[in-house]
């Protein structure tokens, strides 16, 4: 996800680019599918799934990034909600339509020459609610199983610090671009990879109801590590 400018001034033939000489730009140029800051998983969404949906769209009327970014978002809590309820399954197949328009909206505003800071803020916000949404369902799903592989107490105590620790590696992310301190090589607990591992987990419950733990667990280790040694890191510096 990225970016869109408010106000948004639908195209038309007589003010910009017809459908059809958009879509013959798409196709020349492919500068519009990632941006510097997409990393691994991200990267190979957006270039092999959301590539795929982007162009369709641009001949949509009316239709503006921010509603993209909206129905991702919305998305990305409606899998979570489907967790909660025991449907993890459904909810990693919704998910991982959300994680696809996650990339269509910066793409459908970079190519409608609509990015914005606005529209980048809205993106990393927006995220976040699916982000935690998908962990909060998933802990929930693992709680009310009718043989949980373990203790309740144990369940809540991981899937707290995987939420905490999933929100501080964009979080720190943030801050240590905006401080101008270096966090290192690139981590590959972004968000692509923590949302491709609760999808994954989600579909494979049809082979062992439990795999969500393993999810869980990956990001409670992999994220607080990440930022332990962020942590670490930034101490050195004084």
């Amino acid at each position: 996800m990225l970016a869109w400018s408010d106000p948004i001034h639908p195209w038309s033939p007589s003010t910009g680019p017809t459908p059809s000489t958009e879509r013959e730009s798409v196709q020349d140029d492919r500068s519009w599918q990632t941006k510097s800051s997409d990393r691994f998983v991200l990267r190979w969404i957006k270039v092999n799934l959301s590539a795929r949906v982007t162009p369709r769209l641009m001949s949509v009327q009316g239709l503006e990034p921010w509603m993209v970014t909206l129905f991702s978002a919305a998305l990305g809590v409606l899998g979570g909600m489907f967790f909660a309820l025991g449907l993890p399954f459904l909810a990693g197949s919704v998910a991982a339509l959300g994680q696809v328009f996650d990339g269509v909206d910066g793409q459908f505003a970079r190519l409608k020459k609509m990015e914005s800071q606005g529209g980048a803020f809205w993106d990393s916000v927006l995220d976040r609610y699916a982000d935690g949404a998908m962990m909060m369902g998933m802990i929930v799903y693992l709680v009310t199983l009718p043989a949980p592989l373990l203790s309740p107490w144990i369940i809540v105590f991981v899937g707290m610090f995987a939420v905490v620790g999933s929100n501080l590696i964009s979080y720190s992310s943030a801050r240590g671009e905006a401080l101008g301190i270096s966090l290192g090589p690139s981590t590959l607990a972004s968000k692509g990879t923590r949302t491709s591992a609760m999808i994954l987990s989600a579909w494979a419950t049809i082979f062992w109801p439990g795999a969500p733990l393993a999810a869980l667990l990956y990001l409670f280790v992999h994220t607080n590590l990440v930022i332990a040694s962020r942590l670490v890191r930034t101490r050195r510096l004084g």
